[in-house]
């Protein structure tokens, strides 16, 4: 996966369907500081249109005359370039790299089903992997992976022929209750790649003012996050500290796949929190699920350092597992 989720694919179906050649380019294995991790992918045209970088600026024009003439061939052609001192440094990396980049036209290399199939996964936000190479059997997988999923880790199986790219939705951050807290998580969370999403029925709290350009519903927040949904790449935050707010919540992610919970509260307000979900029939598994208090302890204190604490306990259960 790209460092941050584009369109790409999505793109390539398009140029296709409208009659014109293209090609997927995907860096598939990088040495030393290279300018693009792994997955990352251009879109060329026929006409030589491009979308997207396999290389921030360095290789692209070379790449793009190898894909018109893969585009007008018909074949795949897998590419190898050393990024330069010089180049590296124009962006932004302090010494040079190298690169492997697969060219895959369309619909004579890369089916065209296989591509719909992937642009239909990604506008589900179902995760998947597409498995390709130079002499791979081109084709989507759901299932197995499951250290590449978590890590957004494409790369090639230890046979050095098959390459996984990893097709992760973007990740997701549901916070119920618009508190101090939550105005200084918001921001760092989108910096981390998160898309967040505040939920709060008092419209004083969630306002425009305290949370400028941010998305925010004034729905109860058992409504809303059904509205919003649930799945493997949302984290759910509780921070209202009151129950008839939080536990509606709670208890919607507790029965979904969300990969991360955290809720606000001390110990003890904890200790309430597992009583009352006891009582409604969660198993203790289920329970432990949610991180409470929510944080990693650093001896935080302010909102900030409060935010900073859940979102690396976030970011640890994301890529480490709970």
């Amino acid at each position: 996966m790209t460092d941050r989720f584009d369109n790409i694919p999505e793109i390539a179906l398009d140029w296709h369907r409208a009659g014109k050649g293209v090609a997927l380019a995907t860096v598939v294995e990088t040495w030393g500081s290279a300018p693009r991790r792994v997955g990352s992918q251009l879109v060329i045209s026929g006409e030589a249109e491009i979308e997207g970088s396999v290389s921030g600026g360095c290789v692209e024009g070379a790449v793009v005359a190898e894909a018109l003439d893969a585009i007008e061939e018909g074949k795949p052609v897998m590419l190898e370039y050393g990024v330069s001192d010089g180049d590296a440094f124009a962006v932004g990396l302090a010494c040079g790299g190298t690169i492997r980049v697969l060219v895959e036209p369309i619909g004579t290399v890369m089916p065209v089903a296989l591509l719909e199939g992937l642009v239909e996964a990604r506008a589900a936000r179902r995760p998947v992997a597409c498995i390709t190479g130079i002499n791979a059997e081109r084709r989507l997988v759901r299932e197995g992976f499951a250290e590449r999923f978590r890590m957004d880790r494409s790369g090639f199986e230890d046979d050095g022929e098959t390459f996984v790219a990893i097709h992760n939705p973007p990740l997701r951050l549901i916070i119920v209750g618009a508190v101090h807290i939550a105005q200084a998580l918001v921001p760092m969370a989108r910096i981390a790649g998160f898309d967040p999403l505040l939920i709060d029925p008092r419209e004083s709290f969630g306002s425009e003012a305290r949370f400028p350009g941010e998305t925010i519903l004034h729905d109860w927040p058992d409504e809303g996050v059904a509205a919003y949904g649930l799945d493997t790449r949302t984290a759910l935050v509780l921070l209202t500290h009151d129950p008839k707010l939080d536990d509606p919540a709670l208890e919607a992610g507790l029965r979904s796949s969300v990969f991360y919970i955290g809720a606000l509260g001390s110990t003890r307000t904890h200790a309430k929190r597992v009583s009352r979900l006891e009582e409604k029939g969660f198993s203790q598994a289920e329970i432990a699920r949610i991180n409470g208090p929510i944080g990693l302890d650093i001896g935080a204190t302010s909102p900030s350092e409060i935010a900073v604490a859940i979102l690396a306990q976030m970011i640890g259960v994301l890529r480490r597992g709970a």
